[in-house]
């Protein structure tokens, strides 16, 4: 089955609004068109969970209808690692973006707008790479060494396996 997502889903990623999680609000921004199983397998097996919740309080719909769907059954326990379609620079991007926004559009706002506008320029693996690189350099001063290397794998689980962080961004 494809998702798609709702107007409730579309409130959510409005600017301003910050109702979800981070893992929450990435999987809606991958969700549009997307086979139930690939967000199922995001996160290394919570996207079952999160998929769940996100169709029982109808931020998820199935492709062709906007009323929320009943969840499958549960997955079996296991953590398989994102598909290769989940895995992308897009996704890396829009993760950013919102991190951005979480720690410094209130806080910072002017920083917040040049991260914004250095990741709308970057246009390549690289540029986009080094815009994080310093955007993690600034999770470190505000928010600490361990929280800036938790974004780190984060990070690194939205990167296709053949195109894994550069050592820069990992250390």
């Amino acid at each position: 089955m494809l998702l798609q997502r709702t107007e409730k889903a579309r409130r959510e990623l409005s600017p301003g609004v910050r109702t979800l999680s981070l893992r929450e609000r990435s999987l809606l921004l991958l969700a549009d068109g997307r086979p139930l199983a690939d967000l199922q397998a995001m996160y290394n097996g919570i996207g079952a969970q999160m998929v769940d919740q996100l169709l029982r309080e109808g931020y998820l719909a199935g492709l062709g209808t906007t009323q929320p769907v009943e969840p499958p059954a549960p997955a079996p326990e296991t953590a398989p690692e994102p598909t290769e379609t989940l895995r992308s620079l897009a996704g890396t991007r829009m993760y950013l973006f919102d991190l951005s926004e979480r720690l410094f559009a209130r806080r910072d706002p002017d920083l917040a707008r040049k991260y914004h506008a250095a990741l709308r320029e970057a246009r390549d693996r690289q540029s986009m790479l080094a815009v994080g690189e310093a955007l993690m350099a600034e999770v470190a001063k505000v928010a600490g060494d361990e929280r800036a290397q938790s974004i780190r794998e984060r990070l690194e689980q939205l990167q296709p396996p053949d195109r894994a962080l550069s050592a820069a961004m990992i250390d």
